[in-house]
């Protein structure tokens, strides 16, 4: 059986392979939150922070727009070497290309630790530690990601793309995440709000809650922008294939799920709609780096 670290290693080469059509199809994150973020961290122009898997630079573009000074760690090389062209050597932002376990970086430095859509791909036996020391006391750390969101405009039609999924991949379908509703969200990270590794975990649907956190990390807060992505099938299949799930399917099951979207596309004549919600989630450091 595939172990959890694998999965992560792999996760990672795989973006790193598909570099160019990530960066042309991945969503951007909503500036509100972005915004938030920084209020809720108490940062400003010329403040050091960290971003976790910064990918192809979506986010790192962002905060550096803000006037921060960004460390942005990057496993991939192509995609480490595209965000820094996408930045167009503004100067804001030093990359490092390494897995964040690996790298070296100085405790108690950052005001604040972003990281969008990539927190689970770290090892959460280390990440949770390693965010909070390199912050600085008090600092702030920011988890932001898109997921899906059970809502009256897109029901129908997710619950069509689910079945598909179903017939063509039941070991995905059996593993996929849950869709709950905007109070469902809130309600269960509100329960959750002591530890927040496992509010992350609450809201990625991912294997990252650790009982230690709950000591490095206190006031979690969570904030989201609901979203109703439209696609046709074709632009849906774009989409599909900067998925790491994708890349574990077999080429017919790939082949498969590309035309059941195209197909869903035709049927309905109109876009295929998907309920999203963009959220964030934020933490601040309890105490002296360790």
């Amino acid at each position: 059986m595939t172990s959890l670290t694998s999965d992560r290693r792999s996760g990672a080469i795989v973006f790193n392979e598909i570099a160019a059509e990530y960066d042309r199809h991945r969503p951007a994150y909503p500036d509100e939150l972005i915004d938030h973020a920084c209020e809720v961290a108490g940062i400003e122009r010329g403040d050091a922070v960290l971003e976790i898997g910064c990918g192809t630079g979506q986010l790192t573009r962002s905060l550096v727009d803000r006037g921060l000074r960004v460390v942005a760690v990057e496993p991939g090389r192509r995609l480490a070497e595209l965000a820094e062209r996408n930045l167009g050597g503004t100067g804001g932002a030093e990359f490092v290309n390494a897995r964040f376990e690996d790298a070296q970086l100085s405790r108690g430095r950052f005001r604040a630790v972003f990281s969008a859509a990539a927190f689970h791909w770290a090892d959460p036996d280390v990440s949770w530690e390693k965010a909070a020391n390199v912050l600085t006391p008090g600092g702030t750390l920011a988890l932001i990601q898109h997921c899906g969101r059970q809502e009256e405009a897109g029901l129908d039609d997710q619950a069509r793309l689910l079945a598909a999924i179903g017939r063509i991949a039941p070991e995905l379908a059996a593993r996929w995440p849950t869709y709950r509703d905007l109070n469902a969200i809130l309600d269960g990270a509100e329960r959750r709000r002591k530890n927040v590794s496992e509010v992350w975990e609450w809201v990625a649907s991912q294997d990252v809650a650790r009982a230690y956190a709950e000591r490095l990390f206190g006031d979690a807060e969570i904030a989201c922008v609901p979203e109703v992505a439209e696609h046709t099938g074709y632009e849906l299949n774009d989409l599909l294939r900067t998925a790491s799930f994708y890349h574990r399917l077999s080429p017919e099951q790939q082949h498969a799920l590309e035309s059941e979207h195209v197909a869903l596309y035709e049927r309905l004549g109109r876009r295929i709609r998907s309920s999203m919600v963009a959220v964030l989630v934020t933490a601040r450091r309890s105490g002296p780096p360790g």
